[in-house]
């Protein structure tokens, strides 16, 4: 059965740092793109970052580059997100998805299309 995991979630100090992690089983994410999404109370889910194995490439939100770091683990099958410094609004639900092929991009932020499996995410409280 396809499955994908998240852990890592926390409350955090603002300035501090997690890492998430995203286990897959039933399938291998070596050919596929997977991506981080979050959701804050009341607002609409956003892409976070997006690595697709099948080209190499990393894609971060504006709001999270230089502090949110993606990388995977094949050998695991799992994939992280190392988050550095942070702030009160990256607070939500992260959750991973995968199933497309390579990652796609729209107005600056990772997006779901094509991801078909999803996580049922884990929460990150960033407050003092």
């Amino acid at each position: 059965q396809l499955q994908l995991v998240e852990s890592g979630g926390d409350l955090v100090q603002p300035g501090g740092s997690l890492r998430l992690s995203c286990a897959a089983s039933g399938f291998s994410l070596d050919y596929y793109a997977i991506g981080w999404f979050r959701q804050a109370a009341g607002r609409e889910r956003e892409g976070i970052s997006c690595i697709s194995n099948s080209d190499g490439n990393i894609y971060y939100a504006d709001s999270v580059k230089g502090r949110f770091t993606i990388s995977g683990d094949n050998a695991k099958n799992t994939v992280y997100l190392q988050m550095n410094s942070l702030k009160p609004e990256d607070t939500g639900v992260y959750y991973c998805a995968t199933g497309a092929p390579v990652c796609t991009m729209a107005a600056g932020r990772p997006t779901g299309r094509g991801m078909d499996y999803w996580g049922k995410g884990t929460l990150v409280t960033v407050s003092s």
